[in-house]
């Protein structure tokens, strides 16, 4: 018996309904009616038209573009079901906004997914679900239980498919040296070596290549990454790759595709021969890039979600 409540119900805000709709389609569930609208002013106003009370909620909201909107639709839902006696409220953040934030870089900076992760918490969420988080230590931030989901597996599926499991024509590249922990897994997965993209960033969104670790001429590279904002990092990469590595041919894969400012335009500029996405974010509607591909998270996040809802362990999904 669940104690927590007595059904599951999956309500999503505005930022990537597609993407709630699959999770619902393969829980065989309806999507939770509810309806987020805005006054004149850009005030926020939600609306839950069905019971919840004593109800197992989960929220599917990315906090994307327009980030604050988003941010604050979500927060504004679950004080909506804790008010109205939700049994237990989980966020299901397939992308986590701010994540970026999560150090004092400087004097005086602000850290922004501690203050997310408190704003979360104070509205009356019970559980966090999210992936890929720019940083693991994310996680502490919350004061409730967060389950951060690996992006990684899907793609080494779609790479093996691809070239074949340990195919010595292929190499795993990390992007930056923040990202080795996370490409080193990858490789595992792959049966691939590791090289790395060594760079110095003078300013946000900008990024200098200083150097390449490890020998990619005549490889394949895979390139692996957690998110692509404009796109500058990972097309300057790419570029080094071929143009000081002697690499062959570049692929890229990033969990969340941000794609913001001039970042399409650079991709189809770019040598990237193909830039496999997540659907944690919606492909932007007003451009085109036919290098992009998308793999959807909805089976693996309607498994998530239903582990949850019956109190049983999620930590296979993480391999």
């Amino acid at each position: 018996m669940i104690s927590h409540g007595k059904e599951i119900k999956v309500f999503a805000g505005n930022s990537n309904p597609k993407l709630a709709e699959g999770i619902c389609k393969k829980l065989n569930i309806e999507i939770g009616k509810s309806v987020a609208t805005a006054f004149s002013d850009g005030e926020i106003s939600i609306s839950i038209n069905e019971p919840v009370r004593g109800a197992d909620v989960f929220i599917v909201q990315s906090t994307c573009g327009p980030v604050n909107n988003n941010l604050m639709e979500m927060l504004i839902m679950i004080d909506a079901m804790r008010r109205a006696s939700a049994g237990r409220i989980t966020a299901v953040m397939p992308y986590f906004g701010y994540g970026r934030q999560d150090r004092k870089a400087k004097s005086r900076d602000p850290i922004s997914a501690k203050l997310v992760a408190n704003l979360i918490t104070e509205a009356g969420a019970d559980r966090v679900l999210t992936m890929d988080l720019h940083a693991s230590q994310i996680q502490g931030f919350f004061d409730i239980p967060v389950d951060n989901l690996m992006g990684s597996p899907l793609f080494a599926n779609y790479y093996n498919k691809k070239f074949g499991p340990g195919n010595c024509d292929c190499i795993v590249v990390s992007p930056d040296v923040g990202s080795v922990a996370r490409a080193r897994k990858f490789s595992h997965k792959l049966g691939l070596n590791l090289a790395i993209v060594d760079k110095r960033r003078e300013k946000a969104n900008s990024s200098e290549v200083m150097n390449i670790i490890g020998d990619v001429r005549d490889k394949r590279v895979i390139m692996l990454d957690d998110m692509v904002d404009t796109a500058g990092s990972l097309c300057g990469a790419a570029k080094a790759l071929t143009e000081m590595g002697g690499a062959k041919e570049v692929y890229a894969c990033a969990s969340h595709g941000v794609l913001s400012g001039p970042a399409i335009d650079r991709i189809n500029e770019s040598c990237i021969k193909e830039l496999v996405l997540l659907d944690t974010i919606p492909y932007p509607s007003n451009k085109e890039c036919d290098k992009i591909k998308y793999l959807s998270v909805d089976a693996l996040f309607s498994e998530a979600i239903a582990r949850i809802y019956e109190e049983v362990s999620i930590s296979s999904l993480f391999d």
